[in-house]
């Protein structure tokens, strides 16, 4: 058996699909098959074609609801449920923000007011999606209102093509999705997949190892997606309640058992805090974190062991 690896650009992020084969044709059968799958739900979830069902809910914003397929209505239902157990520090509905506020293209000189950003993100409140069971309906109640999957949408695709290549008897693999990563089985060497931890400083130098075979981790760091302004780095992570970045973390790493779930949970442990971020991942079962804040210090939820 050996390992197999491809890298292609899905859902607007680079992706690496590694199997675990007896061939080089089996191999990339696999991949291909995982590829589709993730090509599938990305024509679903995108915001940049018009005709995706993200979309037409957004267009129609105000004006009507609009029935989805179940995959899409139970994403929704479950990126809901994280707003509220993250007290909306997570939120999809904060796709109005997306252009108009932060465009992070590293031309940006200046912060927007804080209050241009609380006008801007007037219309974020997963409170106003209105569900409806019966006919798998999705409303936005506010004109102008749009969501968005950027926070929970690769973590979907990454677990739904895992969940695919076990069904078709691959035995061990990873699916990376930029970083954010779910692993099963064993390497061929027989020993678990391994991930580093980077140092937010350096992020070409990893300072921990992490055996993560049968789990999922993503990571939310501003060493990625940052804009310098006044020479302090403001981070990619806004807090939905402000529309201003998020300060004081470089970056947190979630550990689940579900990549959908790890990658939700980046994002709103950043915009809560270190303490906050940190009692509520306690709360969860099988749910671990490692922060770093910007002063390098490292904070860990409990039984988090590193090497």
């Amino acid at each position: 058996m050996q390992d197999y690896s491809q890298s292609l650009k899905l859902m607007g992020n680079n992706f690496t699909i590694t199997v675990v084969a007896a061939s080089e044709t089996e191999g990339k059968e696999h991949i291909n098959t995982a590829i589709n799958e993730i090509k599938r739900i990305e024509a679903l979830l995108t915001t940049y074609k018009d005709t995706s069902q993200t979309n037409l809910i957004n267009q129609n914003a105000g004006i009507k609801p609009v029935k989805v397929d179940g995959e899409v209505y139970e994403l929704i239902e479950r990126s809901i449920a994280i707003s509220k157990i993250t007290q909306g520090a997570f939120d999809i509905t904060y796709g109005g923000i997306d252009k108009s506020l932060w465009n992070f293209d590293r031309n940006m000189s200046q912060l927007p007011s804080k209050e241009e950003a609380l006008k801007a993100v007037h219309l974020i409140n997963y409170k106003n999606i209105i569900l409806n069971p019966e006919d798998c309906s999705v409303f936005l109640k506010e004109k102008g209102m749009r969501i968005g999957f950027g926070g929970i949408g690769k973590g979907y695709g990454a677990e739904m093509a895992k969940r695919l290549l076990i069904k078709n008897n691959v035995q061990s693999g990873i699916i990376n999705a930029s970083g954010d990563l779910t692993a099963w089985g064993l390497q061929p060497s027989g020993n678990p997949w391994r991930i580093g931890i980077s140092d937010p400083d350096r992020p070409e130098k990893v300072f921990s190892y992490l055996n993560i075979s049968g789990k999922a981790v993503a990571t939310s760091g501003n060493y990625e997606k940052y804009v310098l302004i006044g020479g302090k780095k403001y981070s990619h992570t806004i807090d939905p309640k402000t529309g201003l970045p998020v300060t004081g973390i470089k970056s947190v790493s979630v550990i689940s058992d579900n990549a959908e779930f790890a990658d939700a949970m980046a994002t709103p442990i950043a915009v809560m805090g270190i303490n906050a971020g940190l009692y509520l991942v306690n709360q969860i079962p099988a749910l671990h974190c490692i922060i770093i804040d910007d002063n390098n210090r490292l904070y860990t939820s409990k039984e988090i062991n590193l090497k």
